[in-house]
């Protein structure tokens, strides 16, 4: 059997509350309202002030400290030997004979190659039958030179006695002077052939090569058959060989443009060739290139590289010419100089001193660590050696310096409340 309750309300009985006046009830109401809308309010804004709460960066943390640093340049080039001729074409001719071959050892003075010199040899000989024609003809002028000077004396006394005429004495006077302008003449004449005789001789004795070295024949481009050709001001000449002395070598390497202020004659090197591994070849500046290397294409923002020669202490035998090789260059060193890591410097804007142009310059520092907050402090930097850099002025031994992480390092500015983290150990 189901039953079901009805719940009847009562009306109240009238009576003087009902007449229209507020009741407790609705007070109370009203009150929980108000009192829940201003607790609200008050979580709002305390929510709202925990929000704005400043909040630290983290960073790392290291302290200044005395290093021992070694400024180091690297670049790259190649070996190549002290001495290396190259020898070439001097007079056009047909090579008929070579004496040596590529990769053999020479002494200076060696033959090397010899060109067809008939021609040259036809040429000595014809200047020298024409000094033999010039003397001979010389001879015949002196002679006929003293005949008019004495037929000018006779016809001076002559005239002296005056048993001739004006006339005849300076005829005579004139055949002199013809014949002493003939010996002159074929003087010249002489030494013009003796001139012509001494440069076709030397032409002749550039068909014959020797070795101006001691060395080892490097390259060799021609076969005998080829004709060698001189060279001229637009088209270079015949390259019959190359000559290289491998008791020297050096290292040519091309340094940026940044770096070559730093290097100096004297100062040591570490070579390194690709073909001999495990092998360190130490060496010293013995060349620096005081203009730019060219380049095909050159701009603006392209950078330029400068030639340093490193002249290798004992190389090996088995270095060759050409082979691939790199430096480094010791450009500074120092003890015990105060330095802190690298990822520790930046460098921020500041207004300059005329506000009313409101100009930026830069300044390069340091964020320290301060009462819980960064403070930047411009330093003054010394040599770079590794990791590290010397802070010559504005630090002391022993002050925290915040090294990390860059992005960190970007975010900071004076009065920066931070949270350093674990130090990391850097290498040297």
């Amino acid at each position: 059997m189901k039953y079901r309750i009805i719940w009847r309300r009562r009306t109240p009985a009238p009576g003087p509350e009902s007449d229209g006046a507020p009741r407790p009830k609705r007070k109370r109401k009203k009150l929980v309202i108000i009192s829940a809308i201003i607790l609200l309010v008050a979580v709002i804004v305390i929510a709202n002030i925990t929000s704005r709460r400043e909040k630290p960066v983290r960073v790392t943390v290291e302290k200044a400290s005395s290093h021992d640093l070694t400024s180091v340049i690297s670049a790259s080039g190649e070996i190549k030997p002290k001495k290396n001729i190259n020898i070439s074409a001097n007079v056009p001719g047909r090579i008929i004979k070579i004496g040596v071959v590529e990769g053999q050892m020479v002494k200076a003075g060696d033959f090397l190659l010899k060109l067809d010199s008939a021609q040259y040899e036809a040429n000595a000989e014809r200047d020298r039958a024409l000094i033999q024609s010039y003397r001979s003809q010389f001879i015949q002028s002196e002679a006929r030179m003293k005949r008019e000077q004495n037929n000018y004396d006779r016809q001076k006394q002559l005239f002296d006695s005056q048993l001739i005429s004006q006339e005849q004495l300076e005829t005579a006077k004139v055949q002199s002077d013809i014949a002493r302008a003939e010996v002159q003449a074929f003087r010249h004449q002489i030494q013009q052939a003796e001139a012509s005789l001494k440069s076709t001789l030397d032409t002749l004795s550039k068909t014959v090569y020797n070795s101006p070295i001691d060395g080892i024949i490097t390259s060799l481009r021609v076969e005998e058959g080829e004709v060698a050709v001189i060279g001229t001001l637009n088209n270079p000449g015949t390259v019959l060989m190359t000559i290289a002395d491998l008791s020297e070598m050096e290292a040519e390497v091309e340094v940026d443009e940044t770096d070559v202020v730093g290097v100096a004659l004297g100062q040591s090197a570490d070579v390194k060739v690709d073909a001999l591994p495990g092998q360190v070849l130490s060496g010293t500046v013995t060349e620096v290139g005081s203009s730019a290397i060219p380049q095909m294409t050159y701009s603006q923002q392209e950078s330029r590289d400068f030639q340093v020669t490193i002249t290798l202490s004992d190389p090996p035998d088995t270095l060759k010419p050409g082979l691939s090789a790199s430096a480094d260059i010791t450009t500074a060193e120092k003890k015990g100089v105060l330095a802190i890591p690298i990822s520790a410097l930046v460098i921020r804007e500041k207004e300059g001193d005329k506000a009313s142009q409101k100009e930026k310059v830069e300044e390069e520092g340091v964020y320290i660590v301060e009462n819980g907050r960064a403070k930047f402090l411009p330093v003054s930097k010394g040599i770079m050696g590794g990791l590290f850099i010397e802070i010559s002025a504005g630090l002391i031994e022993g002050q925290e310096v915040i090294v990390g992480p860059f992005n960190s390092l970007r975010e900071l500015t004076d009065g920066t409340l931070i949270k350093p983290e674990a130090k990391t150990t850097l290498p040297e």
